[in-house]
């Protein structure tokens, strides 16, 4: 699978999801940090890319409807450093290959996943 890791995830990110055997790129590797939320799903969309990040902007299905993307992942974490959103990462990695993604947005708590259409 393929992701893009918003800027507000650590770069460690892209590690783990390569170790797993998934193709991931950084959104500062393309000079996309500080662009519109538009623009960044535009890149991922042309890519078909999974986008993960923190910004709950993108869990708005209205404004960005499920099945017009390849898929958005929301971690909505008590804490957002980088312990905690590497560790949620990591449980996260082996449901990836278990449920659709593709259409999907899945927002990952830390005791759930809910997952819309």
């Amino acid at each position: 699978m393929e992701f893009k890791i918003d800027e507000n995830l650590p770069i460690e990110a892209k590690q783990l999801l390569q170790e797993a055997g998934h193709d991931a790129a950084l959104v500062r590797d393309q000079q996309l940090e500080g662009k519109p939320d538009s623009d960044i799903v535009s890149v991922c969309q042309h890519e078909n890319r999974v986008l993960i990040t923190l910004d709950m902007d993108f869990a708005d299905i209205r404004a960005y409807p499920p099945s017009q993307h390849a898929g958005i992942v929301v971690l909505r974490l008590k804490h957002g450093d980088k312990v905690s959103v590497l560790s949620s990462l990591s449980h996260l990695i082996p449901m990836l290959s278990a449920e659709p993604v593709k259409g999907h947005l899945w927002i990952v708590e830390k005791q759930r996943v809910r997952i819309r259409d």
